[in-house]
């Protein structure tokens, strides 16, 4: 090739960078975020899958796209964090979907329910079963579009201030537990309790409240239950792999262009994969420091897992009406047919 030709060819090659700047900052405008967290800033695994998702976000775009973290408390309180995403008073917020079954039992659907679908499966469903579309159906009436961003896996059985040999024992018994899993419970006689995070030990040391569950080892250790409930218990089968999700103000959503669009999901896969890798990596330790503190661990026994499992698994109802029915009326017919329902 000649010299000259060499220099049309690079002259060329300059005008085409020169046009695609401009094409690039434009779909990449400075924007700044706020998502509120329904977690305390202790939990560093928790809360902290927000501050990995906000800095895989900021890193993407060179810092055009800032997304500034708040702990529980700091705009709206833990439990209010998707009212405050609805009513547009933060763009996008952190959040355990179960904690708002008070607004409509499906809430509990995406995040975890009772003896219902483990990480994996949620993983499966979600990425490959059309799960994230199909949530999103029942979501947009809440004026939230969501993306799984992280998963616990599954959870331990919670703190108690004495044994729990068999179903009667939990009658009359306050116990902090999220979701749906409380009204399971009710049907032993327990009084279901929902408390954020940070206001779980103050119940449980006070006596306000008799039981608590929270996640597990690593982050039951931070919040110092051991130190108020001797008696921790396993499987938390109300929580076999409880999801996370970041939910973000629709119309917020809809205005981003395709490549913050595209960076915000890939952000949401990483968090949602970073977090069950964490929890997988300190919960053991956790667990051996608990039991060095003389925490007596306990399985719930078989009584109590008959008792609390319905015996017909899929045709239990949600209160008057079948879960998967709604649901499925609800979402087009397409939530996977392995939830389990209770009344």
């Amino acid at each position: 090739m000649k010299r000259r030709d060499v220099l049309k060819v690079a002259g060329a090659g300059f005008a085409a960078a020169a046009i695609a700047k401009p094409a690039i900052a434009q779909s990449m405008p400075e924007l700044k975020w706020r998502c509120t967290s329904s977690f305390p800033k202790s939990l560093d695994t928790l809360y902290g899958g927000a501050e990995i998702f906000a800095k895989a976000v900021a890193e993407a775009t060179e810092n055009k796209f800032q997304i500034q973290v708040f702990a529980a408390g700091e705009i709206v309180p833990g439990l209010q964090a998707a009212d405050a995403v609805t009513n547009g008073t933060v763009e996008m917020c952190h959040t355990a979907s179960y904690y708002y079954v008070g607004k409509d039992p499906t809430f509990a659907l995406p995040c975890a329910v009772p003896f219902g679908l483990n990480a994996r499966m949620q993983n499966a469903w979600v990425y490959f079963g059309g799960g994230i579309d199909l949530t999103n159906e029942f979501y947009k009436k809440y004026n939230i579009y969501a993306l799984p961003a992280g998963n616990t896996g599954c959870q331990m059985g919670g703190w108690f201030r004495k044994e729990i040999k068999e179903p009667g024992d939990f009658n009359g018994l306050k116990m902090r537990i999220g979701g749906y899993a409380g009204r399971v419970l009710q049907k032993l006689g327990c009084v279901p309790q929902q408390l954020a995070g940070g206001d779980i030990y103050p119940a449980l040391e006070k006596g306000t409240i008799d039981a608590a569950e929270w996640v597990g080892p690593y982050d039951d250790e931070k919040l110092g239950f051991y130190k108020v409930a001797p008696y921790y218990y396993y499987p938390g089968w109300w929580e076999g792999g409880t999801m996370i999700h970041a939910f973000i103000n629709i119309d917020k959503w809809n205005s981003l262009s395709p490549t913050y669009k595209s960076i915000v999901r890939t952000a949401a896969d990483m968090t949602n994969v970073w977090m069950q890798a964490k929890y997988d990596a300190v919960n053991p330790a956790a667990l051996r420091r608990l039991v060095a503190e003389k925490t007596q661990l306990r399985p719930f026994s078989q009584p109590v897992m008959d008792e609390s499992r319905p015996p017909t698994r899929c045709s239990r109802r949600f209160g008057n009406r079948s879960a998967i029915s709604a649901t499925r009326n609800t979402c087009g017919g397409r939530w996977p047919s392995t939830t389990t329902t209770i009344t």
